[in-house]
């Protein structure tokens, strides 16, 4: 079997579906189908968006199937097709087993982090807020029943010298999303033709992480006196983990500010630049 042959359908949500996609198509590999969420109202028109995944699906002519829910029996693109497999990257909403089962070689996700370790919903982001680049890489598992649970497939880490860590979340996003994609597409005609045995995790290894909230974000910190030594590291690492998604912020005389930019000089927390609320993105040693 041809990569071309293979029959997939791929699940895809923000922000790392496109790059994989990307990898995925370098190699011959195109999806049959692919599920998204349906679009939001966004804005403030609150006019409809799509998401970046069904823009790029429009771009390859592949066709989009956008449920609020799966319904067991119903008969819809995913049970209309025998397909070969499902792959899930990103992917914020939860399959029910019967789904999971129903193509000829189930379903596998591409994780963000070295399985067991940071399993859930934010592994990129919290591996950067809890200073763990040991736990940086990918890996490719059968799912099951349980959240990030199922044998592993394949895995690969990926070695950040010192001098770039931590990432901005991004970056990082974006180096583990095309890492991603490269393994799965390495692997994936293999695991079709039943020529990968899946390997239990070390469930007693297991750590988890949730969603990542605003309040997480906040930094206590005085602008015109920053923190230095272990108190400016960790800073720092909030800083980059939240880049992206809430950035970090910090309230002073009443007033609230995310912060946009900032790195380390030696033991010393830098800022470079801020956005004052209500206002546009301003360096931040015009402000103090």
């Amino acid at each position: 079997m041809n990569n071309q042959e293979i029959k997939f359908v791929f699940f895809g949500g923000e922000p790392l579906s496109v790059p994989t996609l990307e990898e995925l198509k370098v190699s011959g590999l195109l999806p049959g189908l692919i599920v998204c969420n349906p679009d939001r109202p966004a804005g403030r028109g609150h006019k409809l968006h799509q998401p970046p995944v069904k823009d790029w699906a429009q771009q390859h002519d592949i066709p989009v199937y956008q449920p609020e829910t799966f319904t067991a029996g119903e008969m819809t693109p995913l049970s209309a097709v025998t397909w070969d497999v499902f792959v899930v990257v990103a992917y914020n909403k939860i399959l029910p087993l019967w789904l999971i089962e129903l193509p000829t070689h189930n379903t596998v996700n591409v994780h963000p982090s070295l399985l067991p370790k940071l399993r859930g919903a934010s592994p990129i982001r919290t591996a950067i807020l809890q200073n763990e680049p040991q736990h940086i890489g990918v890996s490719i598992m059968q799912m099951d029943a349980k959240m990030d649970h199922g044998p592993l497939l394949a895995q690969q880490r990926i070695e950040i010298a010192p001098k770039y860590w931590p990432m901005a979340g991004p970056a990082l996003d974006e180096a583990l999303a095309l890492q991603g994609g490269a393994l799965l597409a390495a692997i994936l005609p293999a695991y079709v033709q039943n020529e990968i045995t899946p390997r239990e995790q070390d469930h007693t290894q297991a750590t988890y992480c949730g969603r990542l909230t605003k309040d997480m974000a906040e930094l206590h910190l005085d602008p015109r006196n920053l923190p230095t030594g272990d108190e400016a590291k960790q800073a720092h690492l909030t800083i980059q983990a939240f880049t992206g998604i809430h950035e970090a912020w910090f309230i002073h005389e009443g007033l609230r500010y995310k912060i946009t930019n900032a790195h380390l000089d030696g033991e010393r927390l830098v800022i470079d630049s801020v956005i004052p609320e209500g206002k546009k993105n301003t360096p931040f040693k015009k402000l103090w």
